[in-house]
């Protein structure tokens, strides 16, 4: 089933058996809330790390039955961080998800050597998914938080990552935009002469799994009308499923583009990791983080 609207994730899980979710330093409504709705809807199992008084606390403002989410106190930040990795790596759960904790103290828990979710040579990246409310699908994209300015390999890895991502929502050959100022291949211009890199590894087998093109500017990307205008015959133009930012400023203002001028869903996740790792802002919605929860569980079944 290709997912086209981000409530059919919902859907779909609903098919399969639950996955465990561990939310780090969760002591706040709206990840609270969001952890209690993914549980009622049966979707996930909840852990909740953090300071068990004000959890509960909460969840009797907001009416939440605090003995459907196991709850770990612990009184700090910094150690729930660690304390949530722990879980996950002891088989107690199966993907992470960040709380009221700063986004920093997070990754230093993901990152650490010793007791981190890397293996040597991982390289992190958020993905992106999208539902525009003037495009016809939803869009997968990245990095638009964690990789400010992504070199070749880490370029490929992203294209990678966006690939997994469309394919876990069912898209089978997804069409992946590499956005540039420009469609022409200038030397001089990095973003272009990297996307035309990976396109020709693309079409060499050496990224398999969907169709690449680029370099693209974002109308060319979004819009088939003006491809036409402008000469370009490529099935990504117009009906791209995902976007390759070439730096993290053109990345996260799309980003906030889309949820704040356009209004648009999203959910978003860390990939690279040894499990799908939630990273959705402080200021995301109760629906952003649900949605998020959701793509999460989706990418824990085979990752």
């Amino acid at each position: 089933m290709e997912i086209r609207k981000l409530d059919q994730m919902f859907d779909v899980l609903g098919t399969r058996a639950k996955k465990r979710l561990v939310a780090a330093w969760a002591i706040d409504a709206h990840t609270i809330m969001a952890v209690s709705e993914a549980v009622k809807m049966g979707i996930i199992e909840g852990i909740l790390v953090g300071d068990e008084q004000k959890i509960k606390a909460v969840c009797r403002e907001h009416g939440i039955d605090a003995g459907t989410i196991r709850i770990v106190h612990c009184d700090n930040d910094i150690a729930a961080a660690a304390m949530a990795v722990d879980l996950i790596n002891k088989g107690e759960g199966d993907f992470l998800m960040k709380g009221l904790l700063s986004t920093d103290r997070y990754m230093r828990a993901i990152l650490n050597k010793e007791k981190g979710l890397m293996d040597p040579g991982a390289i992190l990246s958020h993905v992106t998914v999208a539902e525009p409310n003037n495009y016809h699908k939803l869009l997968i994209f990245g990095d638009v938080a964690i990789i400010p300015l992504p070199d070749l390999a880490q370029k490929v890895a992203i294209t990678n990552y966006l690939i997994k991502t469309a394919h876990f929502l069912g898209i089978d050959n997804p069409k992946v935009g590499l956005l540039a100022a420009s469609e022409q291949t200038l030397p001089k211009i990095p973003s272009c002469a990297d996307a035309a890199i990976i396109s020709k590894m693309a079409q060499r087998g050496q990224i398999k799994g969907a169709t690449i093109e680029g370099p693209l500017g974002m109308d060319l990307i979004i819009d088939k009308e003006s491809a036409q205008i402008k000469g370009m015959n490529s099935a990504v133009c117009g009906d791209a499923d995902c976007i390759l930012f070439p730096n993290i400023e053109a990345g996260n203002t799309f980003y906030k583009t889309i949820v704040k001028l356009l209004k648009s869903e999203l959910c978003a996740v860390v990939m690279g990791a040894r499990v799908p790792c939630v990273l959705t802002s402080r200021g995301d919605s109760e629906r952003s983080k649900l949605y998020s929860i959701a793509l999460a569980a989706m990418l824990a079944f085979k990752s």
